[in-house]
């Protein structure tokens, strides 16, 4: 390693999700920066526990850990201050905090977010969901959708239904293509719709992209109104019309990630519901989200 870059070592009893989090997050904050992640799940035994000593003994930095066993976190700490590196707990002073709060103690208990629950099942559905609904498939199911989005092709309507997903939300997408009506399935949807736009120049650049993938045969990119700058401009003009015409909220997803996008979208369906007094039902935690309640 040089001098600007380091080891880091995440410790985890469960799958590591909270870690790889958590790291990310922060790591984004630091540019330039080398960093060599060494990723240790399901760390529950000695043995299991041995291995990951042993490497820190070769390429030895800073410890994050999620564990429970507190025979094991003991192990890991006596190692850490043997070989002169830093470790931390990272879940500790938060659930110190909410213990404290709450009243009573956080119950010693390895991947508690990861359960076969009602809200892992509901994920799952959201997911077939998703599958079955997705660029105007399966219309006629649109009136049981959480939310529905539309957009122009290649606005991201597919990643953020499938995030949305991982949520627990059962999210339709339909596509808005010149001249094609949307499905009467629409006007009966008993959830918000929200509106997907993208700047001009990013779409053309992804739909370039996406010929080159899938080869159009024959087709010259400067040839079609699917890249031709004018048509496009044409196309998000119409979409965002459309959109203002019906009430539909719109989110920019130019300089938005997938998360921040799907996050949005959850504003936006809380403003719905909230206009309309109706309840709705928080979404389950975000599994590769950082969360509390054992190891990561």
């Amino acid at each position: 390693m040089d001098q600007r870059g380091i080891n880091l070592h995440l410790v985890s009893d469960s799958t590591g999700e909270t870690l790889n989090s958590i790291a990310r997050a922060i790591l984004a904050r630091f540019e330039n920066h080398q960093v060599v992640h060494h990723r240790w799940s399901l760390v529950r035994s000695r043995m299991n526990l041995d291995r990951v000593l042993e490497s820190m003994e070769h390429e030895p930095g800073p410890v994050l850990f999620t564990l429970v066993d507190q025979s094991l976190r003991h192990a890991l700490e006596e190692a850490c201050a043997r070989l002169h590196v830093p470790c931390l707990s990272v879940l500790d002073q938060a659930m110190d905090l909410l213990a404290r709060e709450i009243g009573a103690p956080a119950k010693p208990k390895r991947g508690a977010q990861h359960v076969m629950d009602s809200d892992y099942f509901r994920r799952i559905d959201a997911m077939h969901y998703v599958l079955a609904h997705d660029d105007g498939q399966g219309t006629a199911g649109i009136t049981d959708a959480d939310v529905v989005l539309v957009g122009v092709s290649r606005s991201s309507k597919t990643p953020t239904c499938f995030y949305l997903a991982n949520r627990g939300i059962k999210a339709a997408n339909v596509p808005l293509v010149p001249g094609a009506p949307l499905p009467a399935e629409l006007n009966l949807a008993a959830c918000p719709v929200v509106g997907l736009t993208i700047d001009v120049h990013a779409l053309i650049e992804i739909r370039r992209h996406r010929l080159k993938l899938i080869g159009a045969p024959g087709l010259r990119q400067d040839e079609t109104d699917y890249v031709n700058e004018e048509a496009v401009k044409a196309e998000i003009i119409a979409a965002r019309r459309l959109c203002s015409a019906n009430g539909w909220p719109v989110v920019d997803v130019t300089r938005r990630s997938i998360e921040e996008t799907a996050a949005t979208v959850l504003q936006q369906v809380e403003i719905w519901h909230r206009k309309r007094g109706t309840h709705v039902e928080p979404a389950p935690q975000d599994p590769a989200a950082a969360v509390l309640g054992g190891g990561g």
